[in-house]
């Protein structure tokens, strides 16, 4: 059976949420006929799906779920609360409670990676490691994911939590190399009510999706993502750039800075927890690609070429990078440097332009770091499986060693509606050569349905491989549970063990 177990911290106030399976006892048969019972230890293991897998909690959309965070910033001196102006109506379908909104008070540091520098070990990072550990030192296993190993890779770059102050309900994860693979889901909740994308979300995290990106891109999207943070358990993720467009009427000629910082500082104070900006594409890059076969496969990065293309101008977002950098910081926003120049077949895997790019995106990562801003960059979105090794090294040195992302890993162009499976296979590959954020692929609607669930899980099982490869602390233990029950026959505990029955 399985129940929800929440383990408390030894430095700060906290209690983390897990997955705990229940095992039955192995019973052994003497000679003689008699028999010998042997208890077998609970098997705990990483939860995704926040309140939501708590059979005891009940779930009010309107109230949103419990602002677990909000107590840790009580006895802080950096953080102010900003009012809301007096006679500001409400937005049609907001959020019906208000919710109070925080930034860094003037001249103060908030980021996880300026505490990790100054050596504080912050309650979001005593929560990172006793997630990651899945309760390993219960079992007699030992782990280096301690607390200060936390705090040492966030200050060092090689990993983030994304956790915008003003998203106290999402429950602190980690992404890093040294750390379980983690996977995205991305999502487009405007065309549906509230209710629907926030089950949709909801469902999204039980079946273990770690972060999600809000790719809505209309005009009237605010209230929506709105619902859907305060819901939310994980990260949640956007790309500024598409809002920005549909305040521009849809035309990115007319796209400008000031209407992608309006939409930054507007989603900050939501509770973003992290932005995908492709500042790395430069005007003279857009050279590089003329010899594809075909158009990119970033639809930001097609927006700003066209910008470009018809302005004759640099890439508005590489020059107000810094600008980009205190927004996020006032918040604590991680920044991922998407790639607008990723390849968008096999037949360009790491050619010039991406790596041009990856190069750009190296000096970015030095200004972000200069203003303790987190930040992640992505890789290719499509490559062969004999160039992921040699793909993945050379993006992780031009890069400084920052997370990797891949946003839909596909090692095969023709693989059509199941491009979900071709993702997976690359992924899994990618991730155990060091990427540290998979994204699940976009699957092609099937009679006007996509299977999210088959897709969520494929990507799940692709991480959970590179965990093993990688030789994660408790990766094995879940391996070795599923093969014990297996052989004493043990048929309740093989089901509770598989990963597609968990994730119901």
């Amino acid at each position: 059976m399985r129940d929800k177990v929440y383990i408390p911290g030894t430095i700060n106030n906290i209690r983390v949420g897990m997955r705990q399976i229940v095992l039955s006892d192995t019973e052994t048969v003497r000679p003689d006929g008699s028999k010998i019972i042997k208890s077998n230890s609970p098997l705990t293991v990483y939860d995704t799906a926040g309140p939501y897998s708590d059979l005891q909690y009940i779930h009010s959309i309107g109230k949103g779920i419990d602002r677990i965070r909000e107590e840790w910033y009580e006895r802080r001196k950096d953080l102010t609360r900003l009012e809301p102006s007096l006679g500001e109506p409400r937005k049609k379908n907001a959020f019906p409670m208000q919710q109070p909104v925080f930034k860094a008070r003037e001249g103060k540091q908030i980021t996880q990676m300026y505490y990790a520098k100054k050596r504080v070990i912050t309650p979001e990072m005593e929560y990172v490691a006793i997630r990651e550990n899945q309760q390993v030192e219960a079992m007699g296993l030992k782990s280096y994911i301690t607390p200060d190993f936390v705090r040492k890779e966030i200050a060092a770059g090689r990993a983030i939590v994304p956790s915008n102050i003003n998203h106290p309900e999402v429950e602190p994860m980690i992404i890093g190399r040294r750390f379980l693979v983690k996977i995205n889901t991305n999502i487009t909740p405007c065309s549906q009510y509230a209710e629907e994308a926030v089950k949709k979300m909801i469902q999204s995290c039980q079946w273990g999706t770690d972060t999600l990106i809000d790719l809505s891109s209309r005009d009237n999207c605010s209230h929506m993502r709105e619902w859907l943070i305060r819901n939310c358990p994980v990260p949640v993720g956007t790309s500024p750039l598409y809002q920005a467009l549909a305040k521009a009427g849809g035309k990115p000629e007319d796209l400008s800075w000031e209407l992608f910082r309006d939409a930054l500082i507007e989603q900050a104070r939501q509770g973003v927890d992290f932005i995908t900006v492709h500042a790395a594409m430069r005007k003279k890059h857009l050279l590089l690609t003329n010899n594809r076969p075909v158009n990119l496969a970033s639809r930001s990065g097609l927006i700003l070429s066209e910008w470009m293309n018809v302005h004759k101008e640099e890439n508005f977002l590489y020059t107000h990078f810094d600008e980009i950098c205190e927004i996020l910081k006032t918040y604590d926003i991680s920044l991922f440097l998407s790639s607008g120049l990723r390849p968008d077949a096999i037949y360009d895997a790491n050619d010039h332009a991406h790596i041009a790019e990856l190069t750009e995106m190296r000096h970015l990562i030095e200004i972000a770091w200069k203003q303790y801003v987190q930040t992640i960059a992505e890789g290719p979105g499509h490559i062969p499986l004999h160039k992921i090794e040699a793909g993945t090294k050379e993006h992780l040195y031009i890069c400084k060693g920052v997370p990797f992302f891949t946003m839909g890993m596909t090692i095969t162009d023709i693989a059509g509606i199941y491009g979900y499976i071709a993702s997976a296979i690359g992924s899994a590959q990618i991730a155990w050569h060091g990427a540290s954020l998979i994204s699940n692929e976009s699957m092609i609607p099937v009679d006007g349905k996509e299977d999210l669930q088959a897709s969520i899980i494929a990507h799940k099982i692709a991480a959970h491989a590179a965990d093993l490869a990688k030789g994660h602390p408790g990766a094995q233990v879940w391996d070795n549970a599923l093969c014990k029950a297996r052989r004493e026959g043990r048929l309740n505990d093989i089901q509770w063990l598989t990963i597609d029955f968990l994730s119901q």
